[in-house]
């Protein structure tokens, strides 16, 4: 079973990564203390432990995962296209992905080479939407969920 690895957050634009074992996940505020976590299509970041390793590989660069300054890490987990819309359960939380999570050249700065080693595969992660608050932990277990209208 996919299992949650990391959680961050930043407090103001290009501030440092602040990791946590714990955090309050809303639909107002995203993860608690995030200063991007306002409604929207990208309230939440998500990447892929497996696609973060295939990125640095790429690169062959062993980097933390907080370089990507996405808010969560999960293993077990690859994303595509296919996963736009599906439900994320972390707990009680429940997330929708709403696209891909797109480097940007400011991810250039922390290491040369590894915009282009995101660009491909969706390795960048993904956006998301806070569907049903909750309190995630690290450890809990990720579901991915198909949704029916």
């Amino acid at each position: 079973m996919p299992k949650l690895l990391g959680i961050a957050y930043k407090t103001t634009r290009r501030g440092t990564m602040n990791e946590v074992f714990c955090a309050n996940v809303t639909q107002l505020k995203g993860v608690e203390n995030d200063i991007f976590g306002r409604p929207g299509k990208r309230q939440v970041t998500i990447i892929s432990q497996q696609q973060w390793l295939q990125a640095c590989q790429s690169i062959q660069a062993d980097l933390p995962w907080i370089t990507r300054r996405a808010n969560l890490l999960i293993d077990g987990l690859m994303f595509n296209r296919a996963d736009v819309g599906k439900h994320l359960l972390i707990g009680e939380l429940r997330l929708e992905i709403t696209g891909e999570t797109d480097p940007c050249q400011k991810i250039e700065i922390a290491h040369t080479g590894l915009e282009a080693a995101l660009s491909p595969d969706w390795r960048g992660g993904v956006t998301c939407r806070v569907i049903h608050n909750g309190m995630i932990h690290l450890g809990d277990d990720v579901e991915i969920l198909i949704v029916t209208i």
